[in-house]
């Protein structure tokens, strides 16, 4: 008789309110010592608010809602930006830890990541998954300083549900923590409303409530036979399985990116060559600190740009060697931006670049220190200077080194003045 299969064991980790966090991370003493924080949108009440801190929550305000209505609830809240940079450092340090307990990590976004720990009891001296997921809470913190939720269970569906019942503001009493244990899946379940349950949006919503469906447990009394009724077969398939904690989804191994790219859309259409090829270089200096970042390497540099009218055009380069500095990738990408302005020489509205043919920065070819500073040819001196510009950026702020290319132009000077 066959032995019976083991339960999977999943785990998914969610930062809390990640953005604040490291938005207080990065100021302390400044942004930190405002308990009332909005990151995202602007003082002036513009665009929406990205993330807020749970004492700013406590007076209604949500992500994704817009920063003017933010402020109205809560007057005294503090709007404040974060570095892309920043964020992407943490995540990547936070998955890096991740995967020091499994290889099996998925990143779902910047600041949410699944594990499967399946088969890892041996590893992990037998452990059980709520040990692990209160070991995994704690290596985050100490590496990277940010306090995080843990959800576990058999499934994806059972460990992200857990994980927002384990958040502070809602179960402080958890630490964290919540673990759902195997057989228990379908009790846990019945606790939620339908429109908790991830794939349920808002016209789904309206669907169901057409039926009187607003709770999990409404749906549990009614026959997958009447659900095909009501919302087709397809449909009824996959409501019937998630009210029930079914998910057969699987974790999977994060790939290597396969390119990376930076992007502006222009408040004003663009029609000077010049202030084209400063935003060009802005765009390319935090491409290339993302390539570092990610210890990889590039060969192909791509040039994109939206012209007045909607047309969107762009040109590539594929160089013989990969690369990583600013200085030849710059070099490459200002004559692709001519060519592309040559073609067409209307005002622009969005430009971009992109850097792909990645490869891990170990892999690259080794470099000459003294070789011959051609403008197309990288040299070891090249990355020592990006690499100590991005130490600067990392201690001081993304703008501590900008290239002069990248900066406004200014006035000349009267003479005698």
């Amino acid at each position: 008789m066959p032995a019976p299969e083991r339960a999977s064991r999943i785990l998914q980790v969610d930062a809390d309110a990640f953005f604040v966090q490291v938005a207080r991370l990065e100021d302390p003493h400044g942004v930190g010592a405002h308990p009332l924080l909005l990151v995202g949108g602007s003082p002036r009440g513009r665009g929406v608010v990205t993330s807020a801190s749970y004492e700013a929550r406590a007076f209604g305000v949500r992500s994704g809602m817009p920063t003017a209505q933010a402020l109205r609830l809560c007057p005294a809240a503090t709007v404040v930006g974060v570095s892309r940079r920043a964020c992407s450092e943490r995540s990547r340090r936070m998955v890096e830890v991740l995967e020091s307990f499994t290889p099996m990590v998925e990143p779902s976004s910047i600041d949410e990541m699944y594990l499967d720990l399946s088969g890892t009891e041996g590893i992990h001296a037998g452990a059980s998954l709520e040990d692990l997921a209160r070991r995994v809470r704690s290596e985050i913190r100490r590496e990277t300083a940010i306090a995080v939720s843990v959800g576990g269970g058999t499934n994806r569906l059972v460990a992200k549900l857990a994980a927002g019942r384990a958040k502070p503001h809602r179960a402080p009493e958890l630490d964290g923590v919540l673990v759902v244990p195997a057989g228990g899946e379908a009790m846990f379940l019945e606790q939620f409303a339908l429109a908790e349950i991830p794939g349920i949006g808002p016209r789904f919503q309206q669907r169901l409530a057409r039926h009187d469906l607003i709770a999990v447990l409404d749906a549990l009394r009614v026959s997958q036979a009447t659900l095909t009724e009501w919302l087709g077969a397809r449909a009824a398939r996959w409501l019937y399985q998630r009210i029930r904690g079914i998910d057969g989804t699987p974790v999977r191994r994060r790939e290597r990116a396969k390119s990376l790219s930076r992007d502006t859309t222009f408040a004003t259409d663009i029609g000077d060559d010049r202030e084209l090829g400063r935003h060009l270089l802005r765009l390319l200096d935090r491409a290339a600190a993302d390539l570092r970042r990610h210890h990889l390497t590039a060969r192909t540099i791509t040039v994109k740009i939206r012209d007045r009218d909607f047309t969107t055009r762009q040109k590539s380069r594929t160089l013989a060697r990969s690369i990583v500095a600013e200085r030849v990738l710059g070099v490459v990408a200002q004559s692709l931006l001519e060519a592309l302005r040559r073609d067409r020489r209307i005002p622009a509205r969005l430009l971009g670049v992109a850097l792909s043919g990645l490869e891990p920065a170990d892999a690259a070819d080794q470099l000459d220190l003294f070789q011959d500073d051609e403008a197309s040819e990288e040299t070891a001196r090249d990355r020592v200077v990006a690499r100590a510009i991005d130490q600067v950026r990392m201690k001081f702020g993304d703008q501590a080194v900008t290239r002069g290319g990248a900066l406004p132009a200014k006035h000349p000077r009267k003479p005698g003045r």
